[in-house]
């Protein structure tokens, strides 16, 4: 089926607005994190366990954005998923957000503090999601644009040649 040239095919993609706000959003979150754990009162153990905790839980978040990408991926395309790793990947990121509530709420420090590094770890936890959503979309966007660029390459070259007949 040939398609109109007024509606040519194509892959939609983020805009470059959209792409800066996500970028500027994680960078802040980043900021506010590391300038809340840099300045934390108490003992060194505290901070190293935070910065622990939230590198754990930044790291889970992209490995679970993944995971539950490939598994839409996998049943789109009728394949079989590995409810193992899911397991393991959901379960990752419950022991590194449950550890570091843990070591935020245990900690001995003023509840203002406190907040201040929850509500700064949660805006972390929330632009990585974001921001794995939009790479991912890129990415795919990137590989559907190299798809259809080698088919409209193939055509051009199967009407370029001449038939045998």
């Amino acid at each position: 089926m040939a398609h109109s040239s007024r509606f040519p095919l194509g892959v939609m993609r983020d805009t470059r607005a959209w792409q800066l706000q996500v970028w500027v959003s994680f960078g802040l979150a980043v900021f506010l994190c590391a300038t809340g754990l840099a300045y934390l009162p108490g003992q060194a153990l505290d901070r190293a366990f935070m910065v622990m905790g939230y590198v754990f839980c930044l790291s889970t978040v992209f490995v679970l954005s993944k995971a539950v990408r490939d598994t839409q991926k996998a049943r789109l395309a009728g394949e079989a998923e590995t409810p193992m790793w899911r397991a393991v990947v959901w379960g990752s990121f419950a022991v590194a957000m449950g550890l570091t509530l843990w070591g935020l709420l245990r900690m001995q420090v003023d509840q203002t503090y406190k907040a201040y590094l929850g509500v700064s770890w949660l805006y972390l936890v929330t632009s990585a999601f974001t921001l794995a959503k939009t790479l991912r979309d890129r990415h795919e966007a990137d590989l559907a644009d190299a798809l259809l660029a080698g088919r409209q390459q193939a055509l051009a070259e199967r009407a370029a040649t001449p038939s045998q007949g």
